[in-house]
């Protein structure tokens, strides 16, 4: 398929009339689009700044990649796009008094590290992910280290299977990343089955990973997409905890109801957690490890620089109160630098600038000595936390995922919890890393640019190191009279049995310092029509109608949480009512969690997709920006409609023929 044409640089002969311009100057509206000079795939840029030379005029583009200027002068003037990781364009333009001047500002993308050149060649297409085992939910299944992409037998296969995307193979330098897909949840009755038991996710590695493989022009694989994690990775408004009785948990739930985009009939329901985030002054001290792989796997711009880079903004944070020591594991693990006081900058980026990557990967050794180091230290009155950055590589004595999750679950008893940062392509193990962050009571982030690393160790530092809430569980009971049948989408490797929900020595997840928590139920209503799977007619059970069923309740929310140095188990219990709000009146924040959901369900291959697709993602994200300071957002408008544009572009002939 050949690549989506382009519009001209500048389009001159639009003009429109306007009378309420000052005679002798004009407007001028500019598309601006990013291209990527491989593929020829265009699209939106939004945040690109067109300016005027000469003048005062120059405006940032909205999310749909769109500036308006008033007042431009008429006559020739000489335009100005640029953006950043683009190569600026200059451009001419004829402006016409009491008239609008259209053009189109096309920015080739700069080639880096994480963005290389896909070949011109239709390559090999990528096999349909593992089929999930019937026979529980929370089956896993293995997808090879190539990531899960297609090769051997399926190389240049088309797919055209429904509920399938097609898919160009992905760059070679991400061919021996690993991923495990995970059996998808499935619409289960209230009537036979009424509670849904989950933990807690904060991690949002799974977003920032996404994002780099989009960027890098190829779709992810379904099983690298975890839906949970895509909806975390943004910020709501949504209640705070009520700090008046010191009883009350240490955060707040929200609900919110309305109708299923993707799906005529059927519910959203939107809950959410929502702690107070700690000022960086008023944090407890820190007694930090880092544990830094310095292995000739990290040998690339986009893996040891950058996680230099991305610490040293941690480092720049730090009080003369905390601590911090660098271990480092490549064939051996040593100690480069003993605790150290935060007022000591100069020396802690001085022996972290000094590192260079070469040798074999001894991940065990460097967790049982960066453990080590944390307990020798411990502060008592504060956080204590082992910092791993690595590409996930484990390739020399204790490296199986079982080995080093039972290294960290027992290291964790100590009080020592465990914070991982993945870096860069190739090598990167997604899997492995998020089951060494839930065994250690902490969060998995992808650190994919600088400005990742700023949100999650600067503007999230709270989140990031001091756990408010840790083994915080969700048990939802759904009212049969009001719900025939629900699931939850995302959250399939955090799924627990109804009777963990009780048990206090299974763990959960870590709620961290202004960290927040959506889940999204689909749900089928009482009154529909739709079957249900799961249920027939019973021959010796009667529905009986209790008082409580008769009400207008829709749900139970119930959640069991720990306090971080606590090891028995506190309950809080939130009602929520059969109230829903239609569509049109629901929050800015509801469409956009939506909009977020809807593209995790097509790039997951979802068999609940219902009508979703990426650019209709895109169009109700672009409808829900509110004021979106940080611009990300917009960024999330601009990665829908990258992943429409790269469907398109590798749609299996099948598809386009129907």
């Amino acid at each position: 398929m050949k690549p989506a044409r382009l519009l001209p640089l500048i389009a001159l002969a639009s003009l429109t009339p306007l009378g309420a311009l000052a005679a002798g100057h004009g407007r001028l509206e500019v598309m601006t689009q990013t291209r990527d000079v491989s593929t020829g795939i265009a699209g939106p840029l939004p945040a690109a700044t067109v300016s005027v030379v000469g003048t005062p005029l120059s405006q940032a583009a909205d999310a749909l990649g769109r500036v308006a200027l008033e007042r431009v002068p008429e006559g020739q003037q000489r335009v100005v796009c640029a953006a950043s990781g683009h190569a600026p364009k200059k451009a001419v333009v004829v402006v016409k008094a009491n008239a609008t001047a259209k053009m189109t500002c096309v920015l080739d993308a700069l080639p880096t590290p994480e963005h290389r050149a896909l070949p011109t060649a239709r390559p090999a297409r990528m096999a349909p992910p593992p089929t999930p085992s019937p026979t529980g939910a929370n089956t896993v299944k293995s997808v090879a280290a190539s990531g899960g992409f297609s090769g051997g037998a399926h190389a240049g296969t088309a797919l055209s299977k429904p509920g399938h995307i097609g898919r160009l193979a992905p760059p070679e330098d991400q061919r021996r990343e690993g991923y495990e897909a995970v059996a998808e949840a499935d619409f289960v009755a209230a009537q036979a089955t009424p509670l849904s038991t989950f933990s807690i996710d904060v991690d949002t590695a799974s977003y920032s990973n996404l994002r780099r493989m989009l960027n890098a022009g190829s779709l992810p694989p379904a099983a690298a997409v975890r839906v949970e994690e895509m909806l975390n990775a943004f910020q709501y408004d949504l209640p705070r905890p009520d700090h008046r009785s010191p009883d009350a948990p240490p955060f707040a739930v929200s609900a919110e109801q309305s109708d299923a985009p993707w799906a005529p009939g059927h519910r959203l329901v939107r809950l959410s957690l929502q702690s107070t985030p700690i000022a960086v002054e008023a944090l407890p001290p820190t007694n930090l490890v880092f544990l830094l792989d310095v292995s000739g796997s990290m040998n690339a711009s986009n893996k040891l620089p950058l996680l230099k880079q991305s610490l040293g903004l941690l480092i720049d944070q730090l009080r003369p109160q905390d601590t911090v020591a660098l271990t480092v594991y490549a064939g051996a693990a040593g100690v480069v630098l003993p605790p150290t006081s935060g007022a000591e900058k100069a020396r802690i980026l001085g022996a972290l600038d000094a590192l260079e990557a070469g040798g074999s990967t001894a991940g065990g050794a460097g967790l049982r000595l960066a453990y080590q180091v944390a307990r020798e230290h411990f502060d008592a009155r504060g956080t204590n936390r082992v910092i791993l950055a690595t590409d996930g590589d484990f390739n020399v004595g204790q490296s199986s995922d079982g080995e080093l999750v039972d290294l960290i679950e027992r290291e964790r008893e100590s009080g020592v919890f465990l914070t991982v940062l993945g870096f860069g392509t190739g090598n990167y193990q997604d899997a492995k890393m998020q089951k060494l962050a839930d065994a250690g009571n902490g969060a998995h982030a992808y650190i994919d640019s600088l400005n990742e690393a700023r949100k999650v160790l600067v503007a999230e530092m709270g989140a990031t190191l001091h756990t408010v809430a840790k083994d915080v569980k969700l048990q939802v009971e759904f009212n049969p009279s009001r719900v025939k049948g629900y699931r939850l989408i995302g959250y399939d490797n955090r799924r627990l049995a109804d009777r963990d929900f009780d048990d206090d020595a299974k763990d959960a997840g870590e709620l961290g310092a202004g960290h927040s928590v959506t889940a999204l139920y689909e749900i089928v209503p009482a009154s529909s029509d739709e079957a249900v799977p799961g249920v027939g007619a019973l021959k010796y059970q009667a529905q009986t109608r209790t008082p409580a069923s008769a009400s207008d309740d829709l749900l139970t929310v119930k959640l069991r949480w720990k306090a971080p140095d606590a090891r028995a188990s506190r309950l809080t219990e939130v009602v929520v009512r059969d109230t829903p709000t239609p569509l049109t009146a629901a929050s800015l924040d509801f469409h956009f969690a939506a909009a977020v959901a809807e593209l995790g369900l097509v790039l997951s291959e979802s068999k609940h997709q219902g009508t979703s697709s990426a650019a209709s993602a895109a169009l109700r994200a672009a409808a829900a920006l509110g004021p979106d300071l940080d611009g990300r957002r917009a960024e999330f408008v601009a990665l829908a409609q990258r992943a429409a544009a790269l469907q398109r572009a590798s749609a299996p002939v099948s598809v386009l023929a129907r």
